[in-house]
């Protein structure tokens, strides 16, 4: 309790922006209740009031592993990410087959390719003719305003058709379930490819590779040409399936055994016959709502760290066994993130991380 009181001053000035003599006032008023808290326990030590001094001692220990070995991770993805060089080195192909569909590729940074893609271009035979790295984040704030929560970019040229999402969410706000993500994030990427080409039109607009990020509005402007309706196997001008009847009979056997999924309201997009619309942003926004209807897969990749031979037994112990345990018992981020099991691609890298994390060692 003493320790949150603490922290709770420094959030009065860091996060809420308040005058200091607030926190001062709090922590004084606070700080002397629970102190006195603290000091009866210690007086308590040989009586048997070190228990909940211990805890308090194993909480924390357990706190910081993860923090240390979460944050040590971080920045060897962010020292490791893939040049663009190397991207454009391999054309709009990317050295492999593009097949139709969207692959959301999960990372943790808001900057950058991760270095497991560039494991995956080598490793797999196709990958999507669309793909969107996705990065959730969670903000200081109890809730974000729908309107501010998709943060759009692009990722190399138009016809790699790889973009960037952040999606930030408050620590009060509940994620939705993975059908309304999906549709929300494709309408948000159509957005962002019409915004981009009336701002290219000024002088002002400058063109980047990587980096450059948008606030996407959902629900999405008057002016957006792509609308949800409900789906019709029947109607009109909608675009078939490519899916293959393999995936389609695999996916009826899983709705079969999950029922929930065939009460979810299905959804098309369909895209205005309007001349405002320039031939290249209407083809791209076209190869989205194919790629949308041939499917979506959620890609995950699983890295393990290890500390080098020869730094100290409490940090080899702190990584090896520690956070190496947490991370092993701790919930999946298939589980956290919601994503369906049918449409989950999982990459565990034992020989190929494990290696540069020893010769590009922790500490």
């Amino acid at each position: 309790m003493f320790v949150t009181t603490c922290l709770m001053s420094l959030v009065i000035i860091i996060v809420w922006r308040k005058n200091f003599l607030w926190a001062i006032g709090f922590l004084l008023f606070f700080g002397w209740i629970e102190g006195s808290y603290l000091s009866a326990s210690v007086m308590k030590v040989p009586q048997g009031g070190w228990a909940p001094l211990a805890l308090s001692a194993i909480f924390m220990v357990v706190m910081y592993v993860w923090h240390y070995g979460t944050r040590r991770k971080y920045m060897f993805d962010l020292q490791n990410k893939v040049s663009m060089k190397w991207i454009l080195t391999l054309g709009p192909s990317l050295g492999i087959v593009r097949v139709p569909g969207i692959g959301l590729i999960y990372t943790e940074l808001v900057t950058g390719v991760p270095a497991i893609f560039s494991h995956f271009v080598t490793n797999l035979p196709a990958f999507h003719q669309v793909l969107v790295f996705v990065c959730i984040k969670s903000v200081p704030v109890p809730f974000v305003p729908a309107e501010e929560r998709y943060l759009i970019g692009r990722i190399g040229p138009k016809v790699y058709h790889m973009y960037r999402c952040i999606v930030r969410y408050g620590y009060k706000d509940i994620p939705k379930d993975d059908n309304d993500f999906e549709n929300r994030l494709i309408l948000s990427i159509a957005e962002f490819i019409q915004m981009e080409a009336e701002e290219s039109q000024s002088t002002s607009y400058e063109n980047s590779l990587d980096g450059r990020m948008a606030v996407i509005s959902t629900p999405v402007r008057s002016s957006m040409r792509m609308v949800i309706a409900d789906e019709d196997d029947n109607a009109a001008g909608s675009i078939p399936s490519s899916k293959s009847p393999t995936l389609q009979s695999l996916q009826s056997m899983y709705e079969m055994d999950a029922p929930q999924l065939g009460r979810q309201r299905r959804v098309r997009f369909e895209l205005f016959n309007s001349p405002t619309v320039a031939p290249t942003v209407r083809e791209e926004l076209l190869e989205l709502i194919k790629a949308k209807e041939a499917g979506v897969a959620y890609i995950l990749g699983h890295s393990y760290i290890k500390a080098r031979k020869s730094s100290s037994f409490l940090k080899k112990f702190a990584i090896d066994v520690g956070y190496s345990f947490l991370r092993k018992n701790c919930r999946g981020p298939a589980v956290a993130l919601n994503i369906p099991h049918i449409s989950l691609i999982e990459k565990i890298l034992y020989n190929h991380l494990t290696v540069p994390w020893c010769s590009h060692p922790l500490f």
